[in-house]
């Protein structure tokens, strides 16, 4: 028999459903139930938050992170979770219909218990390599759909680092990143509800006040960057040290036939980059996302994002280039999904949590 209470039991799903990953924690989904077996989550637009989410992949890649972490809750309370797209809803803010069935057969996987321990750490982390069994779990939690292609050692490390390195000059360096920005950090937090607290950018105290004064302006930022390499010491602090500092670095590569940016593979890469983190936290890893190499990179060879800024636009070639490399000649740096940093080390003293039940249910949307 079904619970007594569904709702109760689409509550307690949602509830640890919610601590999915989403790029700067904004958390583009909004919950709807429909009645005690079925409920639907509303995919939100990007808004003007589109430097990252240009070609339309952050916010997919969220979605498909929270349908997984769906279905992993679902298991708990032995149940099944018959997930389809609402015909006719757009990619820019899909619609997935959710309806729930007794599964007591099923078994319950054991990446439930890590949903709301997985975190995102940006300090540095460990040098020492993963073991070949902990690779192979990690390569075997992203199957069918992905393959992992491992950058490790010193001077491999090197090279992700220089590519981050430069990455995070177009990021502090360009206006619209700058917007988004102001609006993801909470100033003066260990811990945020609905962005990313200041405490857990990775930025030591006097780095820290200094980023949060010249971001008070735009022309403050340009004064910075023009005169005093306002945005070296942050790229040496949260991009080169952290991709010197940890055990590898990771590309997922989608293994189907497609090339171009499709809502699915989108959705698919976020489902193998939960699968991954978690698995990677029952491990007694620490992670961080590393996307944008990959995020510039797919501008540059599509030719959009950095019309007004020429010198934005070369060095996403040059980024675009390095990724090729990175790649290898057996995988098409045009299929690399996702890309991240791993490794031992404590976890972050600050963290994102989440927006409540309450405030993510679609009647009582909070913008």
């Amino acid at each position: 028999m079904l619970p007594e209470t569904m709702n109760s039991a689409i509550n307690e799903i949602l509830d640890l459903a919610r601590w999915a990953p989403s790029a700067d924690n904004l958390q583009p989904w909004r919950f709807e139930i429909l009645n005690d077996t079925h409920f639907a989550i509303h995919g939100k637009p990007a808004d003007d938050l589109t430097v990252y989410d240009l070609e339309n992949v952050a916010t997919p890649m969220a979605l498909g992170a929270l349908l997984e972490t769906i279905e992993l809750a679902a298991g708990l309370q032995k149940l099944r979770c018959d997930i389809e797209r609402r015909q006719g809803s757009p990619d820019s803010g899909p619609i997935f219909d959710i309806l729930l069935n007794e599964d007591e057969d099923s078994k319950t996987s054991s990446l439930a218990q890590y949903i709301r321990e997985r975190v995102t750490q940006r300090r540095p982390l460990k040098t020492a390599r993963l073991s070949e069994d902990q690779k192979t779990a990690l390569e075997e939690s992203v199957l069918p759909t992905h393959r992992v292609v491992w950058l490790e050692g010193f001077a491999t490390r090197l090279k992700v680092a220089r590519l981050l390195f430069r990455s995070a000059w177009i990021r502090l360096t360009h206006q619209q990143a700058y917007k988004v920005h102001t609006q993801i950090i909470e100033w003066g937090s260990q811990f945020s509800e609905d962005r990313i607290p200041d405490q857990a950018i990775g930025l030591d105290p006097i780095a820290l006040r200094s980023m949060k004064w010249a971001m008070a302006s735009w022309q403050r930022v340009r004064f910075m960057n023009r005169y005093f390499a306002g945005s070296v010491l942050p790229r040496i602090q949260l991009d080169f040290i952290p991709g010197m500092r940890c055990g590898a670095h990771f590309i997922l590569f989608d293994q189907s036939d497609e090339t171009i940016g499709h809502i699915d593979k989108h959705l698919r890469a976020g489902r193998a980059l939960q699968r991954f983190w978690l698995s990677a936290t029952k491990l007694g890893l620490q992670l961080q996302p590393e996307m944008t190499p990959v995020i510039f990179a797919s501008y540059a060879r599509n030719e959009v994002g950095f019309e007004d800024i020429p010198a934005h636009k070369t060095v996403a070639t040059r980024i675009a280039k390095e990724m090729e490399i990175l790649s290898g000649t057996e995988h098409d740096p045009r299929k690399a999904a996702c890309m991240g940093r791993v490794g031992f080390g404590r976890s972050p003293k600050a963290r994102s949590r989440r927006r409540s039940l309450n405030a993510l249910s679609l009647d009582n949307e909070v913008c």
